[in-house]
């Protein structure tokens, strides 16, 4: 079987996690943790990097931190994690939700300024497969509205944005917002097995997302609370490993911009196939290679994997909309809402065998039994 994803650990992992054992620093307090914060943040160019337990936790610290609370609005798109919209319900707000834009997955951003209204607090612009969103108009509504902008960059690390709007520069993914979530599974360019991050230049963010992350303790006067928080941190034996990966991370982006790029010189023949795209304001990191197919195939997603399963290729879906979720609808959320893009991508759209082990002579397996499958 061709997996999915299968993390490169041939660094410093295993010496690192030696010395926690023979140190005895294996919790939260060991200093591979703030030596890892320090250099993520200083790779993203961020002031703060708080180490969290993994990314959905990252992303409910996020939000506490820019002060969101009961009936406040997130703007998000609804072709997400449920991550996104649980870290919003937890706190008592609301997700409030946009469709996609086909070419990229990533969220219509010009359907966003007619979701905004006076409980707006924040949008949160999720990068989706390793491609940055279109951040501009996120710039300029978040200027317009005075709103803060939470970016999701789970599956971006590396990734670069241009913006015309900030001045005609290329800017890192992870230091476009007030605050940024992010997360290391096992599956994420550098991992910690579990894990996350919350990234921020702002010293007051920081020091409630640090608060937040740890029960809310109060630094002056320990075991006293005035509000709750969790334990939501992350162990020295997370973070050595995380330490050893992120001294690799340039070597790793490296291999998924070049195993992406041949994906898509593979793919570029084949008629009615949609894959990851070239934009011009966009550095890509092919986080996962996605495709979708187009409906005059007769061939759903669902179809196509169970196919590609049978000759030891494993896929994984798209996401299934926000929109579309049981258990949000039995909420009363996204009820009788429609977005039709985030279904279509859904139905048949999927992504392929990704990870950093990835040789090339396994991609050229993967699109010939997809081309042979598609009549091609």
């Amino acid at each position: 079987m061709i997996p999915v994803n299968e993390p490169l650990l041939d660094g410093n992992e295993k010496k690192y996690l030696l010395e926690c054992i023979d140190t005895g620093w294996i919790s939260s307090e060991g200093p591979f943790v703030k030596k890892f914060e320090e250099g993520f943040a200083s790779f993203l160019g961020t002031k703060h990097g708080i180490a969290v337990c993994n990314g959905t936790a990252a992303l409910e610290i996020a939000l506490y931190a820019l002060g969101v609370d009961k009936g406040d609005e997130v703007i998000m798109p609804s072709f997400t994690i449920i991550s996104c919209a649980i870290a919003c319900i937890r706190l008592g707000a609301k997700p409030v939700l946009v469709d996609i834009e086909p070419e990229t997955w990533t969220m219509d951003v010009f359907q966003m300024e007619s979701k905004i209204t006076p409980k707006t607090k924040v949008i949160m612009p999720v990068h989706i497969y390793g491609h940055p969103v279109h951040m501009d108009e996120v710039f300029r509504l978040a200027e317009k509205y005075n709103i803060k902008i939470l970016e999701d960059a789970a599956e971006v690390h590396g990734a670069e944005y241009f913006s015309k709007y900030k001045g005609g520069k290329w800017l890192k993914c992870g230091d476009m917002g007030e605050v940024t979530a992010t997360s290391f599974y096992a599956n994420k360019i550098i991992t910690t097995g579990e894990g996350g991050m919350v990234l921020t230049n702002n010293d007051h963010y920081a020091e409630r997302a640090g608060s937040y992350r740890n029960l809310c303790f109060k630094p002056e006067k320990r075991f006293y609370h005035t509000e709750l928080g969790y334990n939501f941190r992350m162990t020295n034996l997370q973070a050595a490993v995380g330490l050893a990966q992120l001294e690799q991370i340039e070597r790793f982006i490296a291999i998924k911009i070049r195993l992406g790029e041949y994906y898509r010189k593979r793919f570029a023949d084949i008629k009615g196939l949609r894959f990851m795209p070239v934009k011009e304001y966009a550095k890509s990191v092919y986080w996962m290679y996605g495709i979708e197919l187009d409906p005059k195939f007769g061939i759903t997603a669902e179809e196509m994997m169970n196919r590609l399963k049978k000759h030891g290729i494993a896929s994984r879906p798209f996401f299934r909309g926000l929109h579309d979720q049981p258990v949000l609808n039995n909420m009363g959320l996204f009820v009788d809402e429609s977005y039709p893009q985030t279904d279509h991508a859904y139905k048949y759209g999927f992504y392929l065998p990704s990870g950093l082990t990835l040789k090339e002579k396994q991609i050229d397996f993967v699109v010939d039994v997809v081309r042979k499958e598609l009549g091609q």
